[in-house]
């Protein structure tokens, strides 16, 4: 078996809020994920993306997409051999439109890596919302990291200037980038 020497790592933003602080923790993520070596880093921003809520007429498991919004996502997710999602928590959750983004697909999430790095103002650092993803994306047959990096206190750490991460979260991502790549290098079973 070939491998590629670089995995095709899609870092997404998920969060819309156009105060978000998903943008300047990606874009930290994406470049420590440069940094590590083993991957071609393509940043998403799921506010680019401008989806609109679930209009599709047939299911997204039929491959049948009618609006070119969903095939311009469809050929985004597809082109990616893992992906690192940096979410925020809200009200104990995930966001509406991160799962709305989730459902919009189906084939092109089967058998994909993804890391999860989560924040909140609070002392949870949002891993309640990463728990509460995991189930979703086993349920469209991603395969997730079991290391995973949760950001307490954003507030406190993101500014004009970009995201100050604290001491330790450098090691915290690279495990989980580790995971990643062994996880996307790994043969599938068929």
């Amino acid at each position: 078996m070939t491998l590629r020497p670089h995995l095709r790592l899609h870092v997404v933003s998920a969060s819309v809020r156009p105060t978000s602080a998903a943008r300047p923790v990606a874009g930290w993520v994406a470049g420590r994920a440069r940094e590590h070596g083993g991957f071609d880093v393509t940043p998403v921003d799921l506010a680019d993306l401008a989806l609109p809520f679930l209009d599709e007429p047939e299911y997204a498991s039929s491959g049948i997409y009618a609006h070119p919004h969903t095939r311009a996502w469809s050929a985004l997710a597809d082109s990616a051999d893992a992906f690192l999602f940096v979410l925020p928590m809200y009200n104990g959750g995930f966001t509406a439109p991160f799962k709305n983004a989730i459902d919009f697909l189906h084939a092109e999430w089967r058998g994909k890596p993804v890391g999860l790095v989560s924040y909140s103002a609070g002392g949870t650092g949002g891993a309640p919302a990463a728990r509460m993803l995991r189930p979703v994306l086993e349920a469209v047959g991603m395969v997730p990291a079991e290391s995973s990096v949760a950001v307490p206190g954003i507030d406190g750490l993101v500014s004009a200037e970009g995201f100050r991460a604290p001491g330790g979260l450098a090691g915290e991502l690279a495990r989980v980038l580790d995971e990643v790549a062994a996880l996307a290098k790994a043969p599938v079973s068929a």
